[in-house]
């Protein structure tokens, strides 16, 4: 896929809709306490650029009503990749993963960079990895938020990753939910190219609201609650077709 250039000011202003999209998941609460259940597994959420974990509590909460075990990446506001971060959210998932088995990883935007490159070191210890609006698929600095990022980091140390290497899925389940409206990302950089464990799932959503927008919530929840080895991809049919699509041919 070409690459996009970043989102323009319509897109930009739509962002503002996150709010009515947390009011729709309160709304829509009882019915995405009807999603699949989880099996007791460990789930841990990355937070998105310059996000800590209070933004990723109510997705947390969710999860927790649907029976997972879940935890926020406990390192404060998610500033950038670095080194120190990346350690520290590896030395986690081992530890959860010695008491617990292996676990899921949830990234929101920046944090969906995390989940699919810790994946990438530890695949023995991961099930399942899912995405919301991560811009793995094209140039970083094609989005919204890459010059505050470089402004944030332009003295800092950062885990260096190859571009090509990014757009490789982890060597387990792996989703990708993302919407055409994204403000911030372009859509096209959160595709992930289908494979036997690899799919993209549209919604629609802003990227700030992507945590809380409960089409996205639910699609989350379903792919989460697949028994381990028996992966399959997401079902569009029926009255689903009005709410999801799968990536672009």
């Amino acid at each position: 896929m070409p690459d996009a250039p970043r989102p323009g000011l319509l897109r930009l202003a739509l962002e503002t809709r996150a709010p009515v999209e947390f009011f729709a998941s309160a709304v829509a609460a009882p019915a995405l306490l009807g999603a699949p259940q989880g099996d007791g597994h460990t789930v841990v959420v990355y937070p998105g650029f310059l996000a800590a974990d209070s933004s990723t509590a109510p997705l947390r909460r969710l999860l927790k009503a649907l029976g997972y075990e879940a935890f926020g990446w406990e390192q404060g506001r998610n500033t950038g990749v670095s080194p120190a971060t990346f350690a520290q959210a590896e030395q986690q998932i081992k530890t959860l993963a010695a008491k617990s088995g292996k676990l899921s990883l949830v990234g929101w935007s920046l944090g969906g960079i995390y989940a699919r490159e810790l994946a990438k070191r530890v695949p023995d210890l991961i099930r399942n990895v899912v995405t919301l609006g991560s811009p793995f698929a094209q140039p970083p600095d094609n989005t919204n938020a890459s010059r505050l990022f470089e402004w944030v980091n332009r003295n800092k140390e950062r885990v260096q990753v190859e571009y090509a290497s990014l757009k490789q899925a982890p060597p387990v389940p792996t989703t990708s939910i993302f919407s055409r409206t994204d403000g911030i990302v372009p859509w096209q950089a959160s595709i992930q190219e289908a494979g036997p464990m690899s799919e993209s799932i549209e919604v629609s959503a802003s990227h700030i609201g992507l945590g809380v927008n409960p089409f996205a919530l639910y699609a989350l929840a379903d792919r989460l609650s697949q028994a381990p080895g028996q992966w399959k991809a997401f079902e569009i049919s029926g009255m689903k077709r009005l709410w999801f699509r799968g990536a672009p041919k």
